[in-house]
């Protein structure tokens, strides 16, 4: 699930850009302040910022430096209703990787952010990620858990990988199935995710029946534990 902060104060513009950029897998939180923003970033980790300069209680590129001066490396957006030279460049130099001027085409942000969002997956595509007990390298297709091999099937392999990306956060089962299955089949039986997450928690699990890493959220989907 890609997710998307959008720090915008006019409530009827947010309101649209967030409408313009939801899909089935990816949500957009609206924030109108600057403290709304740090609370949000505090407790949750996105894959992509929009920030609007001018705010009620500061500005979006206070925000955007204290991110870049902490080595948050978060693609960012920057919107403003500043169309001079020198707002495109202070913001470029801040730490932005976008900078759009208001008023401006949906089609257009659309295009930005999806430009975004495909840069920073293909510069985690190759990324080794160590966690807890497990060392999973997905260029690779090389998984260890306490330094032993772990043969996973390409299904397993691509539940683990939503999984992971999105840990700490609950992944619905439609999402699973949507981002799993790829491969054009009309129809995949809801039966087939239960079968592929009960195969990854045998392989990854010391109890597959009371699971530490990859838990069943009741009524939602599944979760990858970020501190079991």
């Amino acid at each position: 699930m890609e997710r998307i902060l959008l720090l915008e104060d006019d409530a009827a513009l947010g309101h649209g850009v967030a409408m313009a950029l939801e899909r089935p897998a990816r949500t957009v939180e609206r924030v109108e302040t600057l403290a709304g923003a740090q609370s949000c970033l505090a407790q949750t980790r996105y894959d992509l910022l929009i920030l609007d300069i001018n705010l009620p209680d500061g500005s979006g590129l206070e925000l955007l430096r204290t991110l870049r001066a902490g080595g948050d490396r978060t693609p960012v957006i920057v919107l403003t209703a500043n169309d001079l030279e020198i707002d495109e460049v202070t913001g470029l130099e801040a730490g932005a990787d976008d900078y759009i001027t208001k008023p401006f085409s949906l089609a257009v942000l659309r295009a930005r952010v999806d430009a975004q969002l495909r840069r920073r997956a293909d510069r985690t595509d190759n990324a080794v990620l160590a966690i807890g007990p497990f060392r999973f390298d997905f260029a690779r297709m090389e998984f260890r858990r306490a330094g032993e091999l772990v043969e996973l099937s390409k299904t397993e392999q691509k539940l683990l990988r939503v999984l992971v990306d999105n840990r700490g956060h609950a992944v619905s089962r439609a999402v699973l199935l949507d981002r799993v299955w790829t491969d054009g089949a009309a129809f995949v039986e809801e039966n087939a995710l239960s079968v592929a997450v009960g195969r990854l928690r045998a392989k990854l699990e010391d109890d597959p029946a009371r699971p530490q890493f990859l838990k069943t959220v009741y009524g939602i989907g599944y979760t990858w534990a970020v501190k079991p």
